[in-house]
């Protein structure tokens, strides 16, 4: 007893592990971030003889959820082991079987994305000038009803054709998932003074409100492909087409989005209202005047996660109400911050990502071999978005001109929120076209496979050629400003 009482109490847990290395990674990261956000922007523009506000400029930095994803690899299980899901999940601590540990990973994932992507949609709204979805109301419509509609169809055709998926309902499923603009990876591009350099402004409100409601909005293409599945597929056995539609409607339409939109504006309203009535009686100090855009985003996500809504889009909604009249805009303009809570989340969730996601399965599954993987990629980058955004530019002001047309064309990135509706769909597979065993109909039981890894490489796709795909050509086609 005497030797063990002066033993060094070292606690190598893995919770422990975690902390340090998100705190010394996010630490590291910080130590060099300003001369990797300013002096490489400087010295690239300076070499080059270009003007500081050329469109290329903003696309050459190292980004920040690129390396939390590459960091995340190389510590995750695949790797180094540093940072390990397994254990966090606490599978071997319960006794889990390897299915039931998948499950709760999912749930951890799933609810770490909702997390995220709800305080990005809040302070994206909380962003917008005054009554923006009003105002802009033409533009949007365009770009998240037809245009939504034919990144659906064309990623879906092309997944189809390539992934070899067995109906094309299935890949319906699959293209619904990848068919929302990330929020996460477009913020990084649209806010900042880089960005005040070097994109007009009109354009990159346009992007962010995009991207907010088209976020939300998944979830009509991707139930309406579910629904199919389940009652028309070829292993269903009761219902049909009437009953697959009337699902879509009430449910998915009335229920999860409209639903979703009106509880957004009230609960932004009540709090814009109940906000401002403490500030001018000085109830309010200046920290909590602060953070509540961050306390509403938790609210809404919670409460619409209880409603079993869409908290995504209720998230965006609640966050532009509650700025509708520019005046929290306005007083937490110069705030720093709703960004540092911003990049923390950010970070965290794509160093999590990158240990997570099945790299082994890219190279050696059953259902979808990496010669085809690559190219899908490729095809996917190319043709889900630019020509449909092209095709509709001069009917939008802010992309009137061929270059902004092709930036936005080209910028879509493919991120947490599709990993989102990737999850939603493999739980809605697992509640619905499954026995109570678990064992899923024999049409469906590659579908989940096939989902998982055709997204989770989309993703990793996107993600790592982001700062690029905006501007293959931009040597020889875009010097040009603003």
């Amino acid at each position: 007893m005497a030797d063990t009482i002066w033993a060094v109490p070292l606690a190598v847990t893995d919770f422990n592990v975690a902390v340090a290395f998100l705190g010394g990674f996010i630490s590291l990261f910080g130590l060099v971030s300003y001369l990797l956000k300013e002096n490489y922007y400087m010295s690239e523009a300076r070499e080059s003889k270009v003007p500081r506000q050329s469109w290329h400029v903003i696309l050459e930095d190292p980004d920040p959820l690129v390396i939390s994803l590459l960091v995340g690899a190389a510590f995750g299980p695949h790797a180094a082991d540093w940072i390990r899901p397994l254990s966090y999940a606490a599978c071997s601590r319960d006794g889990l079987t390897d299915a039931q540990c998948d499950d709760r990973l999912m749930s951890i994932t799933l609810n770490f994305s909702r997390l995220v992507l709800g305080v990005q949609l809040v302070l994206a709204g909380v962003q917008l000038p005054s009554k923006y979805l009003w105002t802009q109301l033409k533009p949007l419509l365009l770009l998240v009803g037809p245009g939504m509609a034919c990144m659906w169809m064309a990623t879906s055709l092309l997944v189809w054709g390539l992934a070899g998926t067995p109906t094309f309902l299935h890949a319906l499923a699959v293209g619904a998932c990848v068919t929302p603009t990330d929020p996460v990876l477009s913020a990084v591009i649209v806010k900042g003074k880089f960005a005040d350099h070097n994109i007009p402004k009109d354009l990159q409100d346009l992007i962010v409100a995009e991207s907010g409601i088209n976020d939300g909005l998944g979830y009509p293409f991707l139930f309406f492909a579910l629904y199919l599945i389940k009652y028309i597929g070829s292993g269903s056995t009761d219902g049909g087409v009437k009953d697959a539609m009337g699902l879509w409607f009430a449910l998915t339409w009335g229920y999860t989005i409209l639903m979703s939109v009106a509880y957004g504006a009230l609960a932004g309203w009540i709090a814009k209202e109940l906000l401002r009535f403490a500030k001018e009686r000085n109830f309010v100090d200046r920290e909590s005047f602060l953070v509540f855009a961050i306390a509403l985003a938790l609210f809404v996500l919670g409460t619409c996660g209880m409603l079993g809504t869409d908290d995504v889009l209720a998230c965006f909604i609640a966050g532009n109400t509650f700025t509708w009249d520019d005046w929290f805009r306005i007083q937490t303009k110069d705030d720093s911050l709703q960004p540092t809570v911003d990049m923390l989340l950010n970070v965290s969730i794509f160093l999590w990502y990158g240990a997570y996601l099945p790299w082994e399965e890219f190279a050696d599954n059953a259902i979808v071999p990496l010669r085809r993987l690559i190219p899908l990629g490729v095809l996917v980058l190319v043709l889900r978005r630019l020509p449909w955004v092209f095709g509709m530019h001069k009917m939008i002001r802010q992309i009137g001109q061929v270059r902004q047309a092709i930036f936005v064309g080209f910028f879509g990135p493919i991120g947490v929120s599709a990993i989102f509706y990737l999850l939603v769909s493999i739980d809605f597979i697992k509640a619905h076209l499954s026995d109570q065993d678990g064992v899923p109909r024999a049409d469906v039981k590659d579908l989940a496979q096939t989902i998982k890894v055709v997204v989770w490489f989309l993703t990793v796709c996107s993600v790592v050629s982001r700062r690029r795909n905006a501007l293959p050509q931009k040597e020889t086609c875009f010097r040009l400003t603003c």
